[in-house]
């Protein structure tokens, strides 16, 4: 289906854990991860973690807004690089501890809080979710009653949308309700879901064998789909061309994480929006079989070494999901 292959580009790539996923998923040559555990970055993330599990978040964001569990964050990007990018599992240590830290944060209600202060997040629940489900807390009864919290907080139409985005509140309140703890905005299920919520929430659900085959994750994947290449409807992330601006491991919602998720779901090629962004990515890939991380207006898609990695993981996220529709 693609015009270069990208299998060759991605063999030669300088980066062991490139070359590893590309034999083990695209190539299907079987290989233990643990091989990558012992490399120079995550053996340099594993030494800065903190003895709760957590690790600290440079800069002074945690002074400036104390009510903001910036630690939380960390914790959670810092995993993701070691869970996602080289493999590691709850067998290991520090994954069950940073881990088990995430999961402290949760509160009765199920949701993994903080990121807001005192406020909702089911876009983040949701990739928090995918986190803990990848590094085998898929069982976990905790993970589980996250997962039913999601669902409970869906909008009418059967998307996600963010309480801090309901008519009237202003740019001004957002950001006192995002930073200081105070009064919890509930949810109004009169919203409109939004592209950004809907299409971090659904990774819950299409991450985890027990819940990605069900009628809210199949409703979600329509709705999503529904939106390709369209603004969002609210301001936060509103331009139609963060569509294809893409990251690895998977954060914010775009073409390439919407995509993976509606492979996971049970979606098909020949639905015509999977179809459409299918072909969105054939027309773009670049003569050296990769494709960039960014297509925005005026991007600039450079060289350096965190560039081309960055093109490389794209591209090795892109063929996974294309594997997956084949």
């Amino acid at each position: 289906m693609l015009r270069y292959d990208p299998i060759e580009r991605l063999l030669c790539s300088n980066h062991e854990a490139v070359r590893f996923f590309t034999k083990r998923d695209l190539l299907s040559k079987k290989s233990a991860s643990s091989s990558l555990w012992e490399l120079k970055e995550p053996q340099s993330i594993i030494r800065k973690q903190l003895r709760d599990g957590s690790w600290k978040y440079p800069g002074r964001y945690p002074e400036k807004y104390p009510d903001v569990n910036y630690s939380l964050i960390e914790t959670f990007k810092r995993l993701q690089v070691l869970v996602h990018k080289y493999g590691f599992n709850k067998s290991h240590p520090v994954i069950r501890d940073g881990c088990e830290y995430m999961i402290s944060c949760q509160t009765p209600e199920g949701d993994i809080r903080g990121v807001y202060a005192s406020q909702y997040h089911p876009h983040y629940q949701g990739i928090f979710t995918e986190l803990l489900v990848e590094a085998g807390y898929g069982d976990d009864s905790r993970v589980h009653k996250g997962i039913k919290w999601i669902l409970s907080v869906r909008v009418s139409d059967g998307g996600w949308a963010s309480p801090m985005l309901d008519e009237g509140i202003s740019w001004e309140e957002q950001g006192d309700l995002s930073s200081k703890h105070g009064p919890v905005i509930p949810f109004n299920p009169s919203m409109h879901w939004c592209n950004m919520a809907t299409g971090m929430s659904l990774r819950a659900l299409a991450c985890h064998p027990e819940y990605r085959y069900g009628d809210g994750a199949r409703r979600a994947g329509e709705l999503l789909s529904s939106r390709f290449f369209k603004p969002n409807i609210y301001n936060t992330y509103k331009a139609a061309d963060n569509w294809v601006r893409f990251q690895y491991p998977f954060w914010w919602n775009n073409l390439l994480m919407a995509l993976d998720s509606l492979s996971l779901i049970g979606f098909e090629l020949d639905h015509p929006r999977v179809d459409e962004a299918v072909r969105w990515f054939i027309d773009h890939q670049r003569e050296d079989g990769l494709w960039n991380d960014n297509y925005k207006r005026n991007a600039k898609n450079v060289d350096t070494k965190r560039g081309i990695e960055s093109r490389e993981w794209v591209t090795i996220a892109f063929c996974r999901l294309l594997k997956r529709f084949s």
